[in-house]
């Protein structure tokens, strides 16, 4: 089983984004950023799950794979299969549609401090984008 970590990190509300992912296979750390252009935070962290399944598609094609996020709302959302916020019913579905190269997929809700790599990771990246403006 893949553990992966994932967090967001925004700028505004919306602004600029950045997620980080850490993927934790055994004991190796492997880390991942991406700058998610103008977003709410809330958008950001669904984005976030969504770079790690990619990512996770890429690397680790039909492993078991548990994703871990501080962000409760992405989570809840998930586990129902369904939400009413219009912006996050694409971001959903893009979900499902890329937990079907996997065998199985957990989601897990993490407090922050749990996360800390993930988040440094999304930290980094927002910074590295915004001074490059």
């Amino acid at each position: 089983m893949i553990e992966v970590y994932t967090d967001a990190a925004a700028s505004g509300d919306p602004g600029p984004s950045a997620a980080g992912v850490i993927i934790k296979q055994g004991a190796t750390l492997i880390e991942h950023s991406f700058y998610l252009n103008e977003r709410n935070n809330h958008e950001a962290e669904f984005l976030a799950v969504i770079k790690a399944l990619e990512v996770c598609r890429e690397d680790f094609p039909d492993e078991i794979i548990s994703i871990r996020s501080d962000a409760k709302i992405v989570i809840d959302t998930i586990e129902k299969g369904y939400t009413k916020n219009e912006k996050f019913s694409p971001l959903l579905t893009t979900i499902q549609d890329l937990e079907e190269n996997f065998p199985y997929v957990f989601y897990k809700w993490v407090p922050e401090k749990q996360n800390k790599n993930a988040d440094r990771v999304a930290r980094a990246a927002l910074l590295k984008h915004t001074k490059l403006r």
